[in-house]
């Protein structure tokens, strides 16, 4: 029997599948985006910004879904995590000829990290039991 999406979004039970599919797509924005060319193509659709901002924005709230414990926890370490992988991420398009890492690039990455977890913060608890029903347990603050 398939698994309803608020479920999958919000049950405690499918933390470590949300953390793992958090670091599947990084994986794929690093193979994807260090594909010779593809960076250029996909200019001409949005900036660098607004891919570093949408991508690891994503990723921190998929982070932040899938890190256990309370609410400043969660975010810290989504923060961090993304602080990480955004590093990591310039650190390997410094060493390719048709790329370069950027400190820029990473200071948005963090950035949109924050401006997705700080809501979270705040708001979780509250979605969790809005998606799941009044009688779910709420996450720990």
């Amino acid at each position: 029997m398939p698994v309803p999406l608020p479920e999958l979004c919000f049950a405690e039970r499918y933390e470590r599948l949300r953390y793992r599919t958090a670091v599947v797509l990084y994986i794929l924005v690093i193979v994807i985006g260090d594909i010779p060319g593809m960076r250029a193509d996909v200019a001409q659709y949005a900036s660098g910004g607004v891919l570093h901002s949408f991508g690891y924005g994503v990723l921190a709230l998929i982070l932040f879904s899938g890190t256990s414990g309370g609410m400043a926890r969660r975010a810290l370490l989504s923060v961090l995590m993304v602080a990480a992988m955004g590093a990591l991420d310039e650190f390997i398009q410094s060493f390719l000829p048709y790329r370069h890492g950027a400190v820029s690039d990473w200071v948005v990455d963090v950035t949109a990290a924050t401006a997705v977890c700080l809501p979270l913060y705040f708001l979780w608890p509250k979605m969790v039991a809005a998606a799941l029903g009044k009688n779910a347990p709420l996450p720990e603050a």
